[in-house]
């Protein structure tokens, strides 16, 4: 199993399912050397039944980019788990602008759907003038007692 024969979105690439020699064999390190960069924090082990270590195939993708920074770029190990750090609060940031952006898109066409009834029917939408396509939320004032 090779990163390009799987899938990140397949949960086969998330599951904890490959013992510490077969990660290390794939990864292209020594079983030692995966459980140094486990106790580092680079990767996470998930545990066995009998409290074996288990990766899955994400994580020796992973140790693959530790090894490639580490030893060909030569950076330390310290930079490398900052590198991953920031690489995954980057992807995070990106999956939460493309639901943002989803979540956009529906309520353009949802507007689009409301303004091709002939207006704003709920009152409280109301554009602001005729060449924008901003809106405001209107709220009658309250009257004074």
């Amino acid at each position: 199993m090779s990163e390009e024969l799987v899938n990140s979105g397949d949960p086969a690439y998330e599951a904890k399912v490959l013992m510490i020699s077969v990660a290390a064999r794939m990864a292209g390190m020594h079983p030692q050397t995966l459980r140094q960069y486990d106790r580092l924090g680079l990767v996470q082990a998930g545990r066995a039944s009998g409290g074996g270590r288990r990766y899955s195939v994400r994580d020796v993708v992973l140790l693959r980019e530790v090894q490639r920074l580490s030893q060909d770029d030569g950076i330390n190990l310290a930079g490398v788990k900052r590198i991953i750090g920031l690489e995954r609060l980057l992807e995070e940031a990106q999956q939460r602008v493309a639901r943002l952006e989803a979540e956009l898109d529906a309520a353009y066409r949802r507007i689009a759907e409301l303004e091709s009834l002939g207006g704003f029917p709920r009152g409280d939408l109301v554009p602001t003038n005729r060449t924008s396509t901003a809106l405001v939320v209107w709220r009658p004032r309250r009257t004074e007692r």
